[in-house]
């Protein structure tokens, strides 16, 4: 028995003496590995380190598995949670959430030092022009970017990447690059403008491509998106580190790359929208507060109203109303009901509906069942008709001419002991308050004086691209890209045979190249091919005005349609020798729309929707920039046997105008903008396209408010509208009647 004993344990001593050589060879080789191995150690021992290292932690591999360069630092199985941090602090950004690509992601080659990051929003290109467009999977980001970073200017991954430190080196080196960790919900303000080319939906490709999953994934490898040969052969692999060395400086990383922004201006852009990316855009959601862009030039907005839209006297007219409500008819908890639709009310029973003392209110009422009804508000003295059949509406409108708490209810006998029974609050009208959000509204008064006779000369035109958050509607801002700061730009002034010599400068705090093309203007581009202008340049070139007319100008960087939808549109003059006839005012009216992410009427921080765009669904129609621009804020004013002319044109960039003033009638129109032909008389309505415009007169003989519109009426329901205020004693002999409140037509 003790024989056998003595045998098994020499088989055994055997056995385990094996084990321990083989097992402390392995462990003396990974040592020597990790310190004597130069940095081309191979990707996959690097990822397979990573891999088990996390998996024996129990962390995800995001950390360990982006290393700073194509030159891992180790290749042991297993390393210490200490070797693991200082991987972590090598890299030169960390997303805080991991991507199931990163485990195998293999380094790319090292980018030129100083490579910088693209910028939350890349200029938009042409879908046809994929060299327009070289988009890597994190192409396209451009918040704050300028023409030429410099290395200095944001975190530079090259330096530790370069060698394989010791770690006490690496230890050292932690504490200055946490910092550097990209904060995900800032990040997707950052991205807020790339939405315009790049989506975070998988197999979503746009004008640029998706950017789902692209930590991990190589360079002009995403199925389905036509990429630039310089892309395709570029051989990078996307992470926290290559993407930075990108973001900074996409046409040194990538020659031959063609996107038209130049990078992201500072490293914590970069990391922020890195840390978005690798998130997978999951924060967007979370972003508690919404804050302006870069270059906001006010705090997000409040709830308050402005002055304008109180200081209205109560016995004006206005076209718009102050407040649109809209309520079916249900049944809800067994009672029948009123039901709120849209808005703040929407889905409450019997909503309370609330109104400023003076403000006129809009209602409809949808026949949401089947049954008859209507809705009262006794103290307004107000009644809607009645309503048969599922489906049937019917709108009032009124003004709550005094303040107090009332009711409203179904006139049809029993419905109001049945439950059709609501508040309506009617508040006192507040004193004046000011105005959170900046008004980029233009003025329509803002315009040089005629020129006259005078012989032709070199006109120096000045324009200054800037994108800045700005008043969209109350409580509601959105970003603008502007020219002088202003929707539309300047209006310029110029006769026929002069030379104009415009310079265009972008602000340095621009997130796009930014250019102008004039219709005035006869060459390539109308300007634009000579004036790209990169943020913080600024260029320069003249051109001859050869003939009269009323001309819009715009932006003219892909993709076009935005730069105009977000701002980036004005008109110039040029007046025939002599000048036009002298009239007593002016006036500066362009009609546009905007693209928002947000429902017409949500109040917030709105964003640009690419999808709305390209769909044609605007969610606002604006004249000279924003809701009320040219009715609450600015409204045109005249007096009696004044002779008016209106500027009118269309930036577009989708939706054609009828332009029209309600309760006048043109007495000149120069179509098209034309001043070659004589003028139309006698005309009601005249249609203008965008990019086109117009010139109209007429004379303002009966005091009142005139309400400008685009005929497609509709579109005032979505902000389209301005008034102007005609000031003087009454004429009978051509009107003679009493103004009802609330009545526009």
């Amino acid at each position: 028995m003790w024989e056998q004993i003595r045998a098994a344990w020499r088989v055994s001593s055997i056995f385990i003496v094996g084990l321990i050589v083989i097992f402390g060879g392995i462990f003396l080789g990974g040592l020597l590995s990790s310190s004597t191995n130069p940095p081309g150690t191979t990707p996959a021992v690097q990822a397979t380190a990573s891999a088990d290292r996390d998996h024996d932690q129990n962390k995800p591999a995001t950390a360990s598995s982006v290393t700073p360069s194509p030159s891992p630092q180790g290749s042991a199985k297993k390393q210490s949670d200490q070797q693991s941090d200082q991987q972590v602090a090598q890299s030169s950004k960390v997303p805080s959430q991991p991507s199931p690509h990163q485990e195998t992601a293999a380094p790319s080659p090292q980018p030129p030092a100083g490579a910088a990051t693209p910028s939350t929003s890349a200029a938009p290109s042409s879908p046809a022009q994929d060299h327009m467009h070289d988009h890597m999977a994190a192409e396209h980001m451009a918040a704050t970017s300028t023409p030429s970073p410099s290395p200095t200017n944001g975190q530079s991954p090259a330096a530790p990447a370069s060698t394989a430190p010791p770690p006490a080196s690496n230890a050292a080196a932690a504490p200055t690059a946490k910092p550097s960790t990209g904060d995900a919900a800032a990040g997707r303000l950052v991205f807020r403008k790339c939405q315009a080319c790049h989506s975070i939906e998988p197999g979503k490709n746009m004008l640029g491509p998706s950017l789902a999953g692209v930590i991990g994934r190589k360079s002009g490898t995403e199925a389905g998106y036509n990429y630039s040969p310089a892309m395709k052969s570029a051989g990078i692999v996307w992470n926290p580190q290559t993407l930075d060395q990108y973001l900074t400086d996409p046409a040194k990383v990538v020659p031959g790359n063609k996107m038209p922004f130049p990078g992201l201006k500072t490293a914590n852009d970069r990391a922020d929208v890195i840390a978005y990316l690798a998130g997978g855009g999951q924060p967007a959601a979370a972003a508690a507060t919404p804050q302006p862009s870069p270059g906001a030039a006010s705090p997000t907005p409040q709830p308050a109203q402005t002055p304008a839209a109180q200081g209205a006297p109560a016995t004006s007219v206005t076209y718009i109303p102050d407040a649109r409500y809209t309520v079916r008819s249900g049944i809800a908890d067994g009672r029948m009901a009123y039901i709120g639709q849209g808005g703040e009310i929407d889905g409450k029973v019997n909503p309370v509906l609330t109104a400023v003392e003076g403000q006129v209110v809009q209602l409809t009422l949808i026949n949401g069942e089947g049954a008859e009804h209507d809705i009262v508000f006794p103290d307004q003295n107000t009644t809607s008709p009645r309503v048969t059949g599922k489906g049937a509406s019917t709108t009032i409108a009124f003004r709550a001419d005094k303040s107090g708490d009332f009711v409203y209810f179904c006139s049809v006998p029993g419905h109001r002991l049945a439950g059709m029974q609501g508040q309506f609050l009617v508040t006192p009208r507040p004193p004046p308050q000011t105005v959170v959000e900046a008004d980029i509204s233009r003025e329509a008064t803002d315009l040089p004086p005629p020129i006259g006779k005078r012989d032709p000369q070199t006109v120096r035109v000045d324009l200054f691209s800037v994108e800045l958050e700005g008043r969209l509607a109350e409580g509601t801002t959105f970003g603008y890209w502007t020219f002088n700061g202003k929707v539309p730009g300047p209006f310029i002034r110029v006769r026929v045979g002069d030379t104009v010599d415009i310079h265009l400068k972008n602000s340095a705090d621009s997130s796009m190249i930014h250019s102008v093309d004039f219709h005035a203007a006869t060459g390539p581009g109308g300007g634009a091919a000579a004036l790209q202008v990169d943020p913080g340049q600024e260029k320069s070139m003249t051109w001859k005005a050869l003939v009269p007319g009323l001309y819009v100008y715009h932006c003219a960087t892909p993709m076009v349609a935005e730069h105009i939808a977000n701002g980036m549109y004005g008109m110039i003059l040029v007046e025939p020798e002599g000048g036009l006839p002298p009239v007593d005012h002016e006036f500066y009216v362009m009609q546009g729309e905007i693209y928002s992410d947000m429902p017409y009427g949500q109040r917030g921080s709105a964003e640009f929707s690419v999808e709305k765009l390209l769909s044609e669904h605007p969610e606002y129609f604006v004249f000279n920039g924003s809701v009320g621009a040219l009715s609450l804020l600015h409204p045109l004013r005249a007096k009696v046997g004044e002779t008016v002319r209106i500027f009118f044109g269309v930036g577009g960039p989708n939706y054609t105008s009828s332009f029209h003033v309600i309760g006048e009638i043109f007495d000149k129109v120069y179509t098209f903008g034309g001043l070659r032909s004589p003028p139309l008389e006698g005309i009601q309505t005249v249609t203008v396209a965008p990019g086109g415009a117009v010139i109209t007169e007429f004379k303002a003989q009966v005091p009142g408010n005139y309400t400008l519109v685009d005929h497609a009426l509709a579109r005032t329901e979505r902000g389209l509208s301005g008034i102007l205020q005609v000031e003087g004693p009454p004429n009978p002999e051509i009107y003679n009647g009493q103004v009802m409140p609330g009545m526009g037509h």
